[in-house]
């Protein structure tokens, strides 16, 4: 389903506080060429490193697929990984201050549960 793995996808149908929400790139800023391609790889980052760190740090699950992308979670963890996604498709934020964002996301999530 949309490029999430099977167990996601059931765990989807299974749980009633999971939600998905789908976006495209051009969405948030409207690129095109080299510029949407490197918004597109900002999302990404080197060997999915900065897609890894979002996930990790807010418990979503992210799929990039061409142009759009998927996130998949609860929706206060939803629109912590959506805002981190949208300061780096916009070009405002350096990928280490996302990083280290989503290091304190994750220290205040830590601390709630």
């Amino acid at each position: 389903m949309l490029g999430f793995e099977v167990q996601d996808a059931v765990a989807l149908l299974r749980l009633d506080d999971l939600y998905l929400e789908s976006f495209q790139v051009t969405d948030v800023k409207i690129l095109h060429g080299d510029h949407l391609s490197r918004a597109i790889g900002r999302v990404a980052g080197q060997d999915g490193k900065t897609r890894f760190a979002i996930e990790n740090a807010t418990r979503t699950r992210i799929v990039i697929a061409d142009q759009r992308i998927h996130l998949l979670e609860s929706y206060a963890n939803l629109r912590v990984a959506r805002n981190a996604i949208c300061d780096l498709v916009l070009g405002g934020a350096p990928p280490g201050k996302i990083y280290n964002n989503m290091r304190s996301v994750a220290k205040r999530m830590s601390e709630r549960f």
